[in-house]
């Protein structure tokens, strides 16, 4: 890849990804180099525990009720840790920027101040995350596991969850169907 590093791009599953943890799934790159990559699946939604739980978990107190936030499965790796991606308007020690228009924070701190009202304007809340050992995100890629795309705040932070993948593979213009999942060499 020559340098070319996907850090702040989207992996799109293609429809034959026969992996149901990252069956339809959108993943945001918050880290690509040489050795590996990191990223979050954006558009998983953990059903069964929210962010009010969270808050409660670490003792955050607050003066008003925790607004009803979703968590997500950022991935099959450590699925206790938590990470926040979220838009540049929030930095705090210990917050990442990923490029000019997304950051992560993994603090308590950041918790903190989205219970009482003073996160980040646009936030996602994931817990675990996915990882990729060196060359291996690179031949899945090769072998159309995925597709890459731009992240846009619209998509990440806007878009329902449900739909995430759809708009994700719409901005491709063809018909991803039409792609071989097997590639071949001559």
């Amino acid at each position: 890849m020559d340098g070319n590093y996907l850090v702040g791009k989207c992996l799109v599953a293609m429809p034959g990804l026969d992996d149901e943890r990252f069956e339809k799934s959108v993943v945001y790159l918050c880290a690509h180099s040489q050795n590996g990559a990191m990223g979050f699946i954006v558009n998983r939604q953990i059903k069964e525990f929210y962010f009010s739980d969270l808050v409660s978990q670490f003792n955050i107190g607050n003066i008003a009720p925790v607004a009803p936030l979703i968590l997500h499965k950022g991935g099959p790796l450590e699925q206790i840790r938590g990470f926040v991606l979220h838009s540049l308007d929030y930095k705090k020690e210990g917050t990442i920027e990923i490029d000019n228009k997304f950051a992560v924070s993994s603090s308590i701190a950041v918790l903190n101040d989205i219970a009482f009202g003073k996160g980040p304007i646009f936030n996602l809340i994931a817990l675990g995350y996915s990882s990729w050992d060196s060359q291996q995100l690179e031949n899945e890629i090769i072998n159309n596991y995925w597709l890459v795309s731009e992240a846009t705040p619209e998509l990440l932070f806007k878009t329902p969850d449900d739909d995430k993948w759809q708009r994700a593979i719409d901005e491709f213009k063809f018909d991803v169907n039409e792609i071989c999942p097997k590639t071949g060499r001559a």
